[in-house]
């Protein structure tokens, strides 16, 4: 993996992933240039010097695409606020769940994204999935009337915006394929604005991802599929054993034992997928008590579970996932006894994308998956 910060593993991991997902090398390398030395100080202390960093690219970038909507250059605009959205949503990830800028940065986040759309990508629109009396922020990618969709989830820390910008999206759309891009409980504006918190049972908030699709009437209903990378590797997984409407799935990582992770990381084992770790994963969860929330997350595992999966199914893991061992990627193999077609690509490093969900070569890893499920749609 490309190291900008020697030894850092979670903001070199920030870097690559920006990279990855359109950023330019000359605007990332001002972004981190300054803050080369705040690095060597560990992956925690130096977080508000990345955010003042970041932001200072962010607001050049917003300047610029300003003057490009004056001059009438719409589409140089909307490239420019593509961009400041990656940088930003980047930035605002590495903060502290404690930060009381991070909501007010959340929504920059937004409003750069939303006029990334207006000037540049008319099939993404925003929409609001209804669930258990309030409703998950979603981004839908439309690739026209009854086509196939895929629903797509985040991890532990990353967004729909995130989602978004890798490409992923706009993949499938190239191939015929919709997306819906959800921020589940835990995540993005669900957790941010809504207070929605996540939970084990992910099937609940499947079955209103497609109770929602259904009742727009935009896809075809019998190819709907799931994609979950990250912790989303374990939400996907857990809904698609349950929730029979869905046509195939994806563990974009393969998390088999989430809560068995924890007690590694709790002995520091691994590496953090974030800064300031337990206290992101307290307020994802909504937990106060690192005790208790270890306790919990016992029952954030796949066994007994992948056994029920009767659609297609792929799980894609990199063979030097730091944070996700490569075994758990052989056990969802081996327990998805009822698929009735189901793949293990472990992507190696002398191909790329061998690190978590392949964020060192994430364009490799995305055009795989993309043409895996255009295969089983088709």
């Amino acid at each position: 993996m490309f190291e900008y910060f020697p030894g850092n593993y979670v903001w070199n991991l920030g870097v690559v992933a920006t990279l990855n997902s359109g950023g330019l090398i000359d605007e990332v390398d001002r972004a981190c240039r300054p803050i080369r030395d705040a690095a060597t100080r560990g992956s925690d202390v130096g977080t508000a010097d990345f955010m003042a960093a970041w932001t200072a690219v962010v607001d050049d970038l917003q300047a610029q695409a300003i003057d490009d909507e004056k001059a009438g250059h719409k589409r140089a605009a909307g490239q420019k606020y593509h961009r400041a959205t990656n940088y930003l949503v980047q930035a605002e990830r590495m903060q502290s769940a404690r930060s009381p800028q991070r909501r007010a940065v959340y929504q920059r986040c937004l409003d750069l994204m939303q006029k990334t759309f207006d000037l540049l990508d008319p099939a993404t629109r925003r929409v609001a999935v209804p669930f258990e009396g309030t409703h998950l922020p979603a981004y839908f990618t439309s690739a026209g009337p009854g086509a196939p969709c895929v629903i797509m989830w985040n991890g532990l820390d990353s967004t729909k915006e995130h989602m978004y910008v890798s490409g992923f999206p706009r993949e499938l759309a190239a191939r015929g394929i919709s997306t819906l891009m959800v921020d589940c409980p835990g995540s993005g504006e669900a957790l941010r604005f809504g207070g929605l918190t996540a939970r084990v049972e992910s099937e609940d908030w499947a079955a209103a991802c497609v109770d929602h699709l259904l009742a727009v009437g935009e896809v075809d209903p019998a190819r709907i599929g799931l994609v979950g990378w990250s912790l989303g590797g374990y939400f996907a997984p857990r809904a698609a054993a349950f929730e029979k409407r869905l046509a195939l799935c994806v563990a974009w990582g393969a998390n088999h034992n989430w809560g068995a992770v924890q007690k590694r990381r709790l002995d520091r084992e691994g590496e953090n997928p974030v800064p300031h770790y337990w206290d992101h994963v307290l307020w994802v969860w909504g937990e106060t008590d690192v005790r208790a929330f270890i306790k919990k997350a016992g029952a954030v595992h796949l066994d007994g579970v992948v056994e029920q999966i009767t659609v297609p199914f792929l799980i894609a893991h990199g063979e030097n996932d730091r944070q996700i061992p490569l075994a758990y990627a052989h056990r969802s193999y081996e327990q998805a006894v009822n698929s009735p077609r189901r793949e293990l690509r472990v992507f190696t490093p002398a191909e790329g994308g061998a690190e978590h969900i392949g964020l060192d070569h994430l364009p490799h890893v995305s055009v795989f998956i993309a043409d895996w499920i255009a295969g089983e749609f088709a």
